[in-house]
């Protein structure tokens, strides 16, 4: 099996790795690889450089935090919203 495969599976159980490579962010976030290493270059979304080769990885916590910031966001503008057409 490949690691995309083993990868899939173990999120279908529920369960990420603790620290997701920006293919894997972007996967999570239905986006393409540029748009999530953008996310990261902008400060939006939290990540680390490791390795010799200073790969991003992203802790699975610092994506969900980012999705509920996303929400929340979210909801401010549909409220901001509905009190304009009020």
């Amino acid at each position: 099996m490949d690691n995309g495969i083993i990868r899939g599976l173990r999120w279908q159980n529920g369960s990420m790795p603790r620290f997701l490579t920006l293919a894997d962010v972007a996967e999570q976030l239905q986006i393409n690889a540029p748009a999530a290493y953008a996310l990261v270059r902008s400060g939006e979304l939290k990540a680390i450089q490791v390795g010799g080769r200073g790969q991003w990885r992203v802790e699975e916590k610092m994506l969900e935090q980012y999705i509920e910031e996303r929400y929340a966001e979210a909801s401010r503008i549909i409220e901001e919203a509905k009190s304009k057409s009020v």
